[in-house]
């Protein structure tokens, strides 16, 4: 898979989630297209039976994703990097079969996120120059 970046795993582990960033600089090869891709992990912990999960396209708009998270009904969130379009940038929200159901919209490209806060319900999103929090009705899920 050209340029892997994000990555987690779906909260019952069983599934990986692999961010294929675009072509970066230094890059020489052929680059990804801003896509997510979705993997099985079977009992021996490897990945297998690679399946896109999203193009993580918008309204026609793309939405490059980079830093990914699940919350504990497996639902997937993503930083946005949506560029000069006004109103993409920020965080997309998707359910585990690939459905956009959420977006969370800020003023400039966001290239991370993360659960956070004692009960995990606060999203913490790092993007060009600043940084956002807001509290979310659902939990991030655990890390192990």
């Amino acid at each position: 898979m050209p340029d892997p970046n994000g990555l987690c795993f779906s909260p019952d582990y069983k599934k990986l989630y692999v961010v294929s960033t675009g072509k970066g600089p230094g890059d020489t090869g052929p680059g990804g297209k801003g896509e997510v891709f979705s993997f099985d992990v079977g009992a021996d912990n490897k990945p297998t039976n690679r399946k896109l999960f999203s193009d993580f396209m918008v309204d026609s708009i793309k939405c490059g994703p980079d830093g990914i998270r699940c919350d504990v009904n497996g639902n997937l969130w993503a930083s946005s990097n949506a560029g000069r379009n006004v109103g993409y940038n920020g965080v997309t929200v998707w359910t585990p079969e690939g459905k956009l159901i959420g977006r969370i919209r800020l003023p400039e490209v966001c290239g991370n996120i993360c659960f956070g806060g004692p009960k995990r319900n606060r999203l913490f999103m790092a993007a060009s120059q600043s940084l956002y929090a807001v509290y979310v009705n659902t939990q991030g899920a655990t890390p192990g």
